[in-house]
């Protein structure tokens, strides 16, 4: 009964989705006329990419988790950080919920047809841990992947204000040191800050305001205040480079600080397997005294 009732909701689903496919919802006029009449945002500096065979299994999905209000506005900026977008990341969380919510069934449908039939709480309860389980996974992946690049980004960006500072001092200006230094760097955190300037020039817009759309874009309020530095030097001729010198060497601290306080925390963790297996090695030496103990009582 059980195997009919999952078979009857996976056949209902996949009519829902061709459905939707063959006949796709139409928006609102409403809808359509205020997307005409809205002012352009700028072009986003943070690319995205696409997926693979998740994103084929759940893309009949992805409106209705679009219409649930998915992703939201925190989600939405890890997944420009990690360079993914929104479809592509529900359609992966529709596919793992699907293949969770499948994958006991066909155990327990298997297992049936070889004669050892699992009690029906057992495939059930499966089902809808692995369902919610494959749902949250692309949340918690992501949101671990964009600390994980602003961590790095932060310490790249202490890297560029040293070269700003030497630039800077070697005679160069404001808009210049910023694309040499940009250039110099390699790797992820470089590459966001040249494609900001790229976008900065190819829009004929200054630096630091492509610089501080970065830093919103990647919630580092270190990079907003260096576009806000930068801005008075080059609006109003502040000189800034003692001020970077500043803020490169508080960074500095900071990371350093932040790393001693990540590597005593892993030097903790590291000490918790070893009390566990004394832990064991005693039960194991002193469990056949008290069970000597108790059978003679």
């Amino acid at each position: 009964m059980i195997a009919l009732m999952l078979l009857g909701v996976g056949v209902g689903l996949g009519l829902w989705a061709l459905v939707i496919w063959l006949v796709p919802p139409r928006p609102p006029l409403a809808a359509l006329l205020t997307r005409l009449k809205a002012t352009p945002a700028p072009p986003p500096i943070l690319s995205t990419g696409s997926g693979g065979w998740a994103v084929r299994v759940g893309s009949p999905f992805t409106g209705l988790l679009r219409a649930l209000g998915l992703p939201g506005a925190s989600l939405s900026q890890d997944l420009a950080i990690t360079e993914r977008s929104a479809e592509t990341h529900l359609a992966e969380k529709a596919a793992l919920a699907l293949t969770g919510l499948l994958l006991p069934a066909a155990v327990g449908v298997l297992l049936t047809l070889g004669g050892r039939p699992l009690p029906w709480p057992v495939p059930l309860g499966g089902c809808l841990a692995l369902a919610v389980g494959g749902f949250l996974l692309p949340d918690a992946t992501v949101r671990v992947e964009a600390e994980r690049r602003r961590e790095a980004f932060r310490h790249a960006l202490g890297a560029y204000l040293n070269l700003l500072h030497v630039l800077l001092a070697g005679g160069a200006g404001v808009d210049g040191a910023l694309t040499d230094a940009a250039g110099i760097g390699q790797g992820w955190s470089f590459r966001q800050l040249r494609r900001a300037l790229n976008t900065a020039r190819l829009t004929r817009t200054s630096p630091w305001t492509a610089l501080a759309q970065l830093g919103e874009e990647l919630q580092i309020s270190d990079l907003s205040e260096l576009a806000a530095a930068l801005s008075l030097a080059g609006t109003e001729g502040a000189k800034v480079r003692a001020s970077l010198a500043a803020k490169a060497a508080a960074m500095r601290s900071r990371n350093g600080a932040e790393a001693e306080g990540k590597a005593n925390a892993a030097t903790e963790r590291m000490a918790m397997p070893g009390i566990l297996m004394a832990f064991g090695f005693i039960i194991f030496i002193f469990y056949p005294a008290l069970a000597q103990i108790t059978n003679s009582l």
